[in-house]
């Protein structure tokens, strides 16, 4: 049987020196470990924060053809009653705006700016009427927000 023993003294001085850092950088993260163990709080309750989208910009809704399926902006119309509020989630990894008008006619109304991945954009409209949007970075993505009574 091989024997697994080492004798210190007889360590060359450059191994000597790697065993001690190596001793001593897993003491130090043992020491770290231990103290973020202490620092954590024990009884945090885990909160996920649940919001609703009404409107989704779904996965790869920046690359053309979305708008041959109507799935640019899920749903791609949506009819809602005067003073509701419609939200928007950018679930794509590219970035999208929403922006009231189209592209060649933006209007005033609202607009997201550059959302990122998974933010949240929401509206309230008050009046009767038809709302057009669209994305001014991917021109093709369209969608219709449509309010009427009940």
């Amino acid at each position: 049987m091989p024997d697994y023993t080492f004798n210190l003294q007889e360590m060359d001085p450059g191994r000597k020196v790697a065993l001690v850092l190596v001793v001593a950088i897993m003491a130090g993260m043992a020491l770290i470990l231990a103290y973020m163990a202490d620092a954590m709080p024990e009884d945090v309750p885990i909160v996920e924060e649940q919001v609703r989208a009404e409107i989704v910009m779904p996965i790869k809704s920046s690359r053309p053809g979305c708008e041959d399926t109507h799935s640019c902006y899920i749903p791609s119309t949506i009819t809602v009653p005067p003073g509701y509020s419609v939200t928007w989630q950018n679930q794509d990894v590219a970035f999208h705006s929403v922006t009231s008008g189209d592209y060649d006619a933006p209007t005033d109304l609202f607009d997201s700016g550059h959302m990122d991945p998974n933010e949240l954009f929401t509206v309230t409209f008050d009046g009767i009427g038809r709302y057009d949007y669209f994305c001014t970075l991917h021109p093709w993505m369209r969608g219709v927000i449509l309010v009427a009574n009940p």
